[in-house]
């Protein structure tokens, strides 16, 4: 495999679909959909990342308690650059509670905080498009669910069940321009100039649906040890970790990295997520069943914005 696969959004229920999906997730371990991105996403993608522009007074009124140490958050709201780490990013992290569906936070676990929401929108309609698309790239995760679970020859009324009233996240993101001063001593410099702004790593959960501004930097580690460009248009999907120990490793976890900080950067991830409680078990394989939450927080530990930080419950 040299290349990333492509596969149309709109015939996920297919079997040929869903074939092409799981033959893309064990190698390389990335899809791009079509079908899904057109006029009228592509600006609601845009209007969410105005969040960027909002004074930083407000922006760290959201941070999490790692960045405030007042502030009660711990899991979702926003995380500031770090200098001197190879991921060099500012983003916010949204919950369920961008939906009006009945979920209710429970702050005796951060990750089912509320979020923190900001005083002012950053523009008219934002909480609204933050909702929209929510629920959108939630659905799309349950179509996905689908149909790897068809190419995969396995029902999926059980995985199903994981996911109602699921936490999933939607993360905005902003990579700036790097100053050559924040870079850590050992920093890879490619040919292009670039550099790594967001370290290598794989995801946690079911799948990641991903966004980008169309300005490139996501590479995915193929099997041989390569990094493959992912396409900047249409909508990257990637498998998580979860999804590759319940299928014992018929889906790839892939390691995926970016790189830039010559210039601006926008990206919207969605991490499709079950319910923190939910029990999981192996659709293929035989993998111990573990809770989700559990799961999640001792994965999530490694990622810079929440090194040191302490699960309350």
């Amino acid at each position: 495999m040299t290349s990333i696969p492509r596969v149309d959004a709109r015939t996920l229920a297919a079997p040929a679909t869903a074939r092409a999906l799981v033959a893309a997730g064990r190698d390389p371990g990335f899809v791009v959909l079509d079908g899904v991105v057109d006029a009228g996403f592509e600006a609601e993608m845009r209007l969410l990342l105005r969040f960027f522009a909002l004074p930083e007074v407000a922006k760290r009124a959201l941070a999490r308690r790692k960045f405030e140490p007042a502030h009660r958050n711990v899991y979702r709201g926003y995380f500031p650059v770090q200098r001197g780490d190879p991921t060099y990013k500012e983003g916010i992290d949204l919950g369920r509670d961008a939906l009006d569906d009945g979920w209710t936070p429970d702050d005796g676990d951060p990750l089912t905080e509320a979020t923190p929401w900001p005083a002012t929108e950053p523009c008219p309609g934002w909480r609204e498009s933050v909702a929209r698309a929510y629920a959108r790239f939630e659905a799309l995760g349950v179509e996905l669910l689908r149909a790897v679970a068809l190419g995969l020859g396995v029902a999926p009324e059980r995985p199903l069940g994981w996911f109602e009233g699921g936490n999933s996240t939607l993360r905005l993101l902003r990579y700036p321009p790097r100053p050559a001063d924040t870079l850590p001593a050992d920093s890879e410099l490619l040919p292009d100039g670039r550099v790594v702004v967001g370290r290598p790593h794989s995801d946690s959960g079911f799948v990641t649906l991903l966004w980008t501004d169309g300005t490139g930097g996501l590479q995915a580690r193929a099997p041989d040890g390569a990094w493959l460009d992912v396409p900047g248009d249409g909508l990257a999907v990637n498998f998580g970790q979860m999804l590759s120990d319940i299928t014992g490793g018929a889906i790839r976890a892939t390691e995926h990295r970016v790189v830039g900080g010559l210039g601006e950067r926008g990206s919207v991830p969605f991490f499709f997520e079950p319910r923190v409680e939910a029990r999981i078990e192996p659709l293929l394989g035989e993998a111990a069943p573990f809770v989700y939450g559990d799961f999640l927080w001792e994965r999530m530990r490694r990622f810079v914005e929440f090194h040191g930080v302490e699960r309350r419950l």
